[in-house]
């Protein structure tokens, strides 16, 4: 029976002690990573809305790193939107360039009226790819 462990990022950022969750918890071959935000190290959001988008992905990467994966591994996402009418466009054009060409995960984006000072989060399902075995 596969246990529950937590993954975290080698830097973890403020965010998970203030708020007492978990960066990603990996399940058997499954990982389970917690909303990301463009936050910065102190917790603080960027300022200017893309780049937010950006950091939140930098910082999805990360995570997806320390568990041994990659937006390649990414099954699922869920993106959270305080006012998706008019940054739709902008999450687009960040989208493409990090997730790239199909095929792509799946998607749901829900808007929401609060992001504990952000405007956009990131969270997904990715399964961990197994080690590569060394050709003999």
């Amino acid at each position: 029976m596969s246990r529950r462990e937590v993954i975290s990022p080698p830097n973890r950022h403020a965010l998970y002690d203030v708020h007492g969750y978990s960066p990603a918890i990996r399940f058997g071959d499954l990982l389970f990573v917690s909303g990301q935000v463009g936050s910065r190290e102190d917790g603080s959001p960027e300022p200017v809305f893309a780049d937010q988008v950006r950091r939140a992905y930098a910082n999805l990467k990360v995570i997806l790193a320390a568990a041994g994966a990659s937006l390649d591994d990414v099954v699922d996402v869920t993106t959270f939107h305080t006012d998706p009418g008019s940054q739709l466009e902008t999450v687009m054009a960040v989208r493409a360039d990090e997730i790239g060409p199909a095929p792509y995960p799946n998607w749901t984006a829900v808007g929401v009226t609060w992001l504990a000072g952000f405007d956009f989060e990131i969270k997904v399902i990715a399964r961990i790819p197994e080690p590569r075995r060394k050709a003999d």
